[in-house]
């Protein structure tokens, strides 16, 4: 990215679930607001409760062919805000904001005073071309503002490793650095020295991944759009978040009842859509569901199959 960052600047955690924690942990105090995007990874909210944050959430929806934020909702949301938790590419929908969205987001962050505190586990999954911003890089007039969580655990495949990062601004440090010394002291010395291989990979082995993850979410998306599944292709990242209302079998089943039918008749596993929201009426209209392209070839193929085999129109 050709960003240079003080070591003071920069506190290495037990994974990206850690920096987070300790972000929120940093900027919030009891009955703060923290906005959330939904659909939403659930440990967003599920930490805001940990630290008696109060989550407030923005709807992405799909709309031709997109998902869209609501500039009018996302600022009336952050009126008056904490902070705002924003990750792309995102999980569970694969978009990946633009730089025009993140620059709404910023000016609506300025304007009323709010932190934001970013996820970007997925920077290097990013498909077509599309560039990965890093906000206080790419805006830097919020760079004071600004908490980056990253960790190595899925361009690394390495999600037990528990080895992250938070790029904060230095007036923050000693807060985030004294919670993150009494949240969990360190991530271990073993890993930490083995991060350093992985810092230092070629820019093929980070290309190779991009290609690999794309291949087979492309793989995916092309077999669920052929049985019905409502589907708004990723721009990044490794999940889809698709509607089933078009598929016979599982029109008129709840997100839960459809999800099962499709583990215990056909065996394929996914998660049902209703666990990424966070308001009762997001929840009654969700009719999705998320699947995941992350395992093996030969794993995706029988998955593959079988949802052909069992779902065809």
């Amino acid at each position: 990215y050709q960003y240079d960052v003080s070591p003071d600047a920069i506190t290495v955690t037990l994974g990206a679930t850690e920096a987070f924690a300790s972000a929120l942990r940093t900027l919030g105090r009891p009955g703060d607001k923290c906005v959330i995007i939904e659909p939403f990874h659930e440990l967003y909210p599920n930490q805001c409760k940990i630290f008696f944050l109060e989550p407030v959430f923005v709807s992405l929806k799909a709309t031709d062919g997109e998902w869209i934020l609501d500039a009018n909702e996302l600022e009336e949301a952050v009126k008056d805000a904490k902070m705002l938790l924003l990750n792309s590419p995102h999980n569970p929908t694969g978009k990946v904001f633009s730089r025009d969205e993140l620059k709404t987001i910023v000016d609506l962050c300025l304007r009323h005073d709010v932190y934001i505190i970013t996820d970007e586990i997925y920077e290097h999954m990013v498909f077509d071309g599309s560039p990965h911003y890093v906000i206080p890089k790419e805006f830097p007039e919020i760079a004071d503002r600004t908490l980056v969580c990253n960790s190595l655990g899925k361009s690394a495949s390495a999600t037990g490793w528990r080895l992250g990062w938070c790029l904060h601004p230095p007036h923050v440090t000693d807060t985030y650095r004294g919670i993150h010394d009494q949240m969990t002291v360190m991530s271990p010395h073993p890993v930490q020295y083995a991060a350093i291989h992985y810092f230092t990979l070629p820019d093929e082995f980070f290309q190779d991944l991009c290609t690999k993850y794309k291949e087979r979410v492309r793989k995916l998306e092309g077999v669920l759009a052929s049985v019905g599944f409502g589907v708004v292709s990723p721009q990044g990242a490794y999940y889809l978040f698709v509607d089933y209302a078009g598929v016979e079998k599982l029109n008129g089943k709840s997100c839960l009842e459809a999800a099962m039918y499709l583990l215990k008749e056909i065996g394929v596993a996914c998660v049902p859509g209703d666990n990424f929201y966070g308001t009762i009426a997001s929840k009654q209209a969700a009719r999705h569901l998320r699947f995941a392209a992350c395992r093996t070839d030969e794993d995706l193929d029988e998955a593959t199959r079988r949802i052909q085999q069992h779902l065809r129109r």
